[in-house]
């Protein structure tokens, strides 16, 4: 059964109908700024992929994608996306875009893994972005200066909406974004665990830029699980909100700079994943074939419930779930699409 957490005295502010239309108010807005804030141009974007092309997200290494085999194509696996963090750096090429410019699309998956909660559902969807990029531009400073033109893009979005639907109140999100890396937050909250860290900072900040995700921090640990083969774990970053519904952290968004063949060879060595090097898409990172590269995802859903404000995801997509929480969130005003 999923987990559900249940505000106080929860009610939506707008009923089905605006929140439809509010949905693609949000996405239209958030797109069509994205694309100008970072040069970008929209692609189409596949559904699924060959699994030996390498090409699919594996996540945190655990998850299963599913998968099946079509009689046209022959014997081959073919998986649902989990996402296009590699599918789009290989894209970049293919379209010979130049640099500093780069594409974005619509991308929905399938994660048939996922801890259903009030913001995870199976179906994930989200704007994925990549970028060209030159070799001098890897480094913290760019990545920050790109950060913050997507929270730039977010703070436009908020604006709009809230002049379109007076009821959603003042803003939350604050002027300034705050920078942490993963182990400033761990010397800041030595006892807490990684996400009572984000708690806690994000209900301070409001909204958190996190830097350098995936690798060991100083007590041994990892504050969070990266894949090794597309960002480069020392340049890469998730944006965090407090999210007053749930009143905890929110992640919106996580980028980064994609590994050149340095980073991932170290990186592969790192997750005892060095079996990958032999796959295509891997080769084409060692042999310098593909572009050095900038990308990242925002959850279309997550900033939907965000300026919405909304206490489940299941309010602003449309996905399964089980009867136990279809009977509480009826109970609680939550009304799942």
């Amino acid at each position: 059964m999923s987990q559900i957490y249940i505000p106080q005295h929860y009610k939506p502010l707008l009923n089905l109908v605006e929140t439809e239309v509010a949905i693609k108010m949000v996405k239209d807005t958030f797109e069509r700024r994205l694309s100008e804030e970072l040069r970008l141009t929209r692609v189409s974007a596949p559904l699924f992929l060959l699994k030996n092309t390498g090409l699919n997200d594996n996540l945190n290494g655990i998850e299963g994608p599913v998968s099946f085999q079509s009689s046209e194509i022959g014997a081959q696996d073919i998986e649902i996306i989990h996402s296009l963090a590699k599918w789009k750096r290989d894209a970049l090429h293919r379209y010979g875009f130049t640099s500093h410019t780069g594409l974005y699309t619509d991308m929905n998956a399938i994660r048939k893994d996922e801890e259903l909660d009030n913001i995870h559902s199976m179906y994930v969807d989200q704007w994925d972005w990549e970028m060209v990029i030159e070799r001098e531009d890897r480094h913290l400073e760019f990545l920050k200066e790109t950060v913050s033109k997507v929270y730039h893009v977010l703070q436009d979005v908020e604006f709009f909406m809230i002049r379109h639907y007076p009821q959603l109140s003042e803003s939350i999100l604050p002027k300034e974004l705050t920078f942490l890396t993963t182990q400033e937050l761990e010397d800041m909250y030595p006892t807490l665990t990684p996400k009572e860290r984000e708690n806690a900072i994000t209900k301070e900040k409001l909204a958190v830029c996190l830097l350098q995700i995936g690798d060991k921090l100083n007590s041994g640990e990892k504050h969070d699980g990266r894949s090794p083969d597309y960002d480069d774990w020392s340049l890469n970053a998730d944006i965090l909100v407090y999210n007053p519904q749930l009143d905890s952290a929110f992640e919106i968004s996580s980028m980064g700079i994609r590994v050149d063949e340095k980073a991932l060879e170290e990186q592969l060595v790192k997750a005892n994943a060095e079996d990958r090097k032999t796959l295509p898409y891997h080769q084409n990172i060692l042999n310098s074939v593909l572009p050095l590269s900038i990308g990242g995802g925002i959850g279309q859903s997550r900033i939907c419930m965000y300026f919405l404000r909304k206490a489940h995801i299941g309010e602003v997509q449309a996905s399964l779930w089980d009867d136990e929480t279809h009977r509480i969130a009826q109970d609680n005003n939550i009304m799942l699409l």
